[in-house]
């Protein structure tokens, strides 16, 4: 790791240029605003990689898609509704090098293994049953393998994707049957394919590089690509570090080099980040709706809930948050005090767990905020991955419009979901 990430402020007036009170009354609230060019700056981090492919699952707006897309990255798709979004942002399907396009999953459901036929989408397996299912269509292409190497690790238990606990990816001790298994259904072992878990540490990461190395070897030299996955820790408080991108590319190029020696031919390195492509560039917009006193606890009531954003209430996540005053308020003028106080920050839902300042186990705890009144807004920073992707609509709340800042302009990539949309498809027996 290297230096610290500096400090998120506690007010806030504008987001990449565009004040926060305009956009709000603009396209109302809830509202996820995303910074086109943190994006197209963490895709140029990761430069030194052969292939830098987005996982799309942490934030798949098409307008993101573009943007990842334009500034040179290939994607990840984890299904046929993936593979179908990365096709309407421009990806091009097919066996490119490097491929565009690449399907990761445990299973196949049925329009997956439609669709990557069809379109030729390389396939990365993460069960023996995938080499078999993909082998009786597509017999005579190569595929990637996804190694759980027997241990993982991630900022929560539940963003933990290697060791036995996790259901991702093929058991190293079944690596020599699933090779067995390609041959038996014409298929080539291309690359390879590890992925420990979402906010690990280098030190965890590091511990890949050594298992991809054993794995590869075993496997011999139909490898011609390795892709170190995703994990690459996010800094959402003051002081956490930020990952050394040339030290962990070191490490990875270092296991590449040798295997190109020892097969004799090239070594793709490729690198799978989400969330550190797109957490940063992302602000959900909430206006304060109610300001309450509970016993000792003084609450700022929004009007976003876990329905638009459930890192909180699913694994007790931290997001920075900073309050942005509303100069035109429709309630009476009040005196702007920018004394702190402590305060806790929850939702509209009719649900316990709708607090945002929550800890691991449904801990509520305070924050340090700006004195704040109703229809003034909170701006909740780091919110671009695993937030509008994981909305829903609980109580039956509509899903938030979502906007796209780049160069100056500000686009409405999603336009907030209508009553009307929530209920199509529902229909009352007659």
């Amino acid at each position: 790791m290297i230096a610290a990430a500096t400090l998120f402020p506690l007010i806030v007036t504008e987001i990449a240029g565009q004040p926060v009170a305009a956009l709000a009354q603009k396209f109302g609230t809830p509202l996820f605003v995303y910074d086109a060019a943190i994006v197209a700056e963490r895709v140029a981090d990761l430069a030194a990689f052969d292939v830098v492919r987005y996982a799309q699952k942490a934030l798949s707006n098409l307008a993101i898609l573009d943007v990842v897309r334009r500034a040179g990255a290939c994607v990840d798709a984890v299904s046929a509704g993936e593979i179908q979004r990365a096709l309407a942002a421009g990806f091009r399907p097919g066996f490119h090098e490097p491929p565009q396009i690449v399907y990761t999953a445990d299973i196949f459901d049925r329009e997956a293994l439609e669709m990557v036929a069809k379109h030729e989408i390389p396939v990365n397996c993460g069960s023996p049953d995938m080499i078999d299912q993909y082998g009786a269509v597509c017999p005579g292409r190569g595929i990637t393998l996804r190694i759980n190497p027997g241990f993982g690790h991630g900022h929560s238990q539940k963003t933990n994707t290697g060791g036995q606990q996790s259901k991702h990816g093929i058991w190293h001790t079944q690596l020599a049957e699933c090779v067995e298994r390609a041959k038996r259904n014409k298929l080539s072992i291309a690359g390879l394919h590890m992925h420990i878990g979402s906010g690990t540490d280098m030190e965890h990461l590091s511990q890949v590089c050594g298992a991809m190395e054993a794995a590869a070897l075993s496997v011999g030299a139909s490898i011609h690509s390795i892709s170190a996955g995703g994990g690459l820790p996010t800094p959402y408080r003051e002081g956490d570090k930020k990952v050394d991108i040339a030290a962990y590319y070191e490490l990875w190029n270092g296991v590449r080099e040798r295997l190109a020696a020892a097969f004799g031919h090239p070594v793709s390195l490729e690198i799978e980040p989400g969330r550190y492509l797109s957490a940063e560039c992302g602000s959900l917009i909430a206006e304060i709706r109610a300001v309450k006193k509970m016993g000792d606890n003084l609450f700022y009531v929004v009007d976003a809930g876990f329905n638009n954003l459930a890192r909180p209430i699913l694994y007790g996540a931290y997001h920075p948050m900073a309050v942005a005053y509303n100069e035109n308020p429709a309630e009476s003028p009040r005196p702007r005090q920018q004394a702190l106080q402590q305060v806790i920050v929850g939702g509209p839902l009719c649900e316990s767990g709708d607090i945002f300042t929550q800890e691991d186990g449904g801990y509520v705890r305070g924050r340090e905020l700006p004195v704040a009144a109703v229809g003034d807004y909170i701006v909740i920073g780091v919110a671009g991955a695993y937030g509008a992707v994981m909305g829903s609509n609980y109580n039956s709340k509509p899903l938030a419009a979502e906007v796209l800042i780049e160069k100056g302009q500000v686009h409405l990539v999603r336009e907030r979901q209508t009553f009307a949309d929530m209920i199509r498809g529902e229909h009352i027996p007659r």
